[in-house]
Formats: C-alpha cells, structure tokens, sequence
C-alpha cells in the first residue's frame, strides 16, 4: 500500500543479451516444448514447479520462496507489436517506451524529471554499472553512473587528505558557476559539478550501512547491495538501475543460463532480506526485463533470438502471480517461429509509475496502457 509514509523506490535490472523466456519460466508439460528442444529442454523432474504446467529454472530456488511468499509476480509473452530481433533496436525500444520512432529520451530519464523537475537533486536517479543507459538519458537530468560504492568520488587514489583537497579545490573552480561561459561549456559544468556533489553524497552510504546478508561475490550481487546501502542512506534516490549480462545465450545454454540465473535469484533473494531487515521491505519494488526472448526451436546447444519475453515484478508491495497467458507453442500461433506476445511492456511500466510511483504513466509515456492489478493498496 502507497502512503505518505513510504519512500516508494523502483529498481530496474537489466538482462542483457535476450533471456530464454521459455527456460525461465518452463512450460514442461507441453509437448511441443520438448519437440522443439529436444538439445535444451528441461523435464518435470528438474524444474520448479509453479501451478502443475509451469515452472521455474532448477537454478531459481531464491526466487521461487519469493513467489511462495506471494511477491513475486510473471507477467508472461511480454513483448510489442512488430518485434525487432536486434539487440541495439530492441533495447532502445525497451529504454525509451517507443517503438514507432527513434525517441530523444528514455523512460526512466522521463520519470526522474517528473520526480525532479528542476533537478535538485542529483542522485535522483542512479545507474550502477558503466555508462549511462539510454533508459536514464534526459536533457537536463542529472544521473550518477557508480561502478564500485566503495572506490566511487573522485580522485579516490589520492591518499595524502591536504593534496586532495587542493584537486577538489582546483575541481570546484572548473565546474563552479560561471556566466562567462556559452551553453555547451556550461552545460559541460553542470554535469561535472553534478558529479562532484553526487560523490560527495554517496561517499557517506558504506559508512551507514551494516548488515547480516553475506551477498555473493559476483557483480550483480554487489550491485544490489550497493543499492541497499544507498536506498538505506536516505539521500532521495528514488529510480535505480543496473544490469546482468550474459544471456545471448547462443550456444552452450543449459550451463550458462543456470549459471546466470543462480547468480540473479540468490542475488535478488538476499536484496529483499536486506531491505527487509532494516524494515524498509514496503519501499521497493524491483523490475526485471530483457529486449527480447529466445526462438522455440532449439540450434543444437542454444537458442536464437526470438520474442515473446517474460518479466518480473516483485517485493513486498506486489501482489504476486501469474499476470497474462502463456504464449501458445502452436505452429499455428507461432510468429515465424517465436511466441507471440500477448502483453505490452509499456503496460508493466504504466503499472509501477501510476500504481507505485505516483506518477501520471501518460506523461512518461505519451499515451495510455493498459495495467495489471499488481500493486498492493
């Protein structure tokens, strides 16, 4: 239930490369399944099972007790019209909510303005990883990008306290305000001093934060509990991302996306009992997508790009469950060999803006979709 109380976060983790829908959420009774996959298919006797047709992936016991628990909502033959099998379109289409045209902003950017119209606070939004992914891109949004919580500010390598302070003098006097300069200089130190301030900021969230949850050693894992210790640190940041890579997964599939998702589940698993433990459960919910799903048929070892993806919802807040139909595996159902897919994902976005954010969904994403009931209230 949204109050006033709460301090409603959205995380976003990214799957990168295209996850297999189809061995993630298994449709094991079906035989057209098995046909089709004869190199990659997985049996009754080792997945997951949900509700006696589906289930998970072995290697999704973590996340399986969060469906247990009820926070786990799938919302299953995610997708949108006219899939695009390319990973850069595809991906750009998820990041920006538009599939018609090349759009000048992402969603998430959008959202991070409407929460932040002028941009007060400049770890609003927050990416942890490299770069700054089209999603969190918006003119005159300020995001941090963190590679490591820890090591993240400037000139961390400058031990001597009296030498440091003098480059973060010099730093000030770059970036300061200045109205000699033209716009693209000035726009140059707005972001540089945005930087400046937003690892002054997040310099203080290691030092506040203790915790029981041993998180794995793998960098989605330290990503999340990086996000624990900044959403714990109460500094205002309301929109974090990250991303786990790995799920091209052409060849050598069943190794690699078990691998994947051990590594994903445990790592979402612990985040949860993190917040948890420090009673801020009911502030977040986490999304979780990929451009695009895997082709029915197996190539031998792997799968090939397709559509008809699946995503997930969850957290304390989420009414878990199964949300929309699983594609039908018929030929005469098939899109050139994928699965249809049946749900927009605009409509998954318009769900957590209006129903957990508090935003208007229509102003982020120029028109209106429909949503699931999946919010507690």
């Amino acid at each position: 239930m949204v109050t006033a109380q709460l301090k409603p976060s959205l995380i976003v983790i990214q799957l990168s490369g295209g996850n297999d829908a189809m061995n993630t959420v298994v449709p094991y009774t079906n035989g057209i399944y098995h046909d089709s996959r004869r190199a990659i298919h997985l049996t009754e006797h080792n997945v997951i099972d949900l509700n006696g047709t589906l289930g998970l992936n072995p290697s999704m016991g973590p996340m399986k007790s969060l469906w247990d628990a009820g926070k786990l909502a799938i919302v299953q033959g995610v997708g949108y019209p006219q899939p695009n099998r390319s990973h850069f379109r595809s991906m750009d289409i998820w990041h920006t909510a538009e599939s018609d045209h090349i759009a000048d902003s992402g969603w998430l950017g959008r959202t991070i303005r409407e929460l932040d119209p002028e941009a007060k606070n400049v770890i609003t939004g927050i990416n942890f990883g490299r770069g700054l992914p089209r999603a969190l891109h918006a003119k005159g949004v300020p995001v941090a990008s963190v590679g490591n919580l820890e090591t993240y500010g400037l000139m961390p390598d400058i031990a001597d306290r009296m030498t440091r302070e003098m480059a973060v003098d010099v730093f000030a006097r770059m970036y300061g305000p200045d109205d000699t300069r033209d716009a693209m200089l000035q726009t140059i130190s707005e972001t540089g001093m945005g930087a400046y301030l937003g690892a002054d900021i997040l310099r203080t969230a290691p030092a506040q934060y203790s915790s029981s949850i041993e998180y794995e050693g793998v960098p989605i894992a330290q990503s999340l509990r990086d996000i624990s210790q900044v959403l714990l640190a109460d500094v205002g940041t309301r929109v974090f991302y990250t991303q786990h890579g790995g799920y091209d997964t052409h060849a050598g599939e069943l190794e690699n996306h078990a691998k994947l998702w051990h590594e994903l589940s445990t790592a979402v698993n612990d985040f949860i009992a993190d917040l948890e433990e420090h009673g801020r459960g009911d502030d977040a919910v986490v999304m979780i997508f990929s451009e695009f799903g895997r082709r029915i048929q197996d190539n031998g070892s792997g799968t090939d790009h397709g559509s008809g993806g699946v995503a997930f919802v969850l957290g304390n807040p989420v009414k878990g469950g199964f949300y929309g139909e699983y594609p039908s595996l018929d030929p005469s159902e098939q899109l050139e060999g994928d699965m249809k897919f049946n749900n927009d994902f605009r409509g998954i976005y318009a769900t957590v803006l209006d129903q957990w954010m508090g935003i208007n969904p229509q102003e982020i994403l120029n028109k209106n979709y429909e949503q699931f009931d999946m919010i507690r209230r």
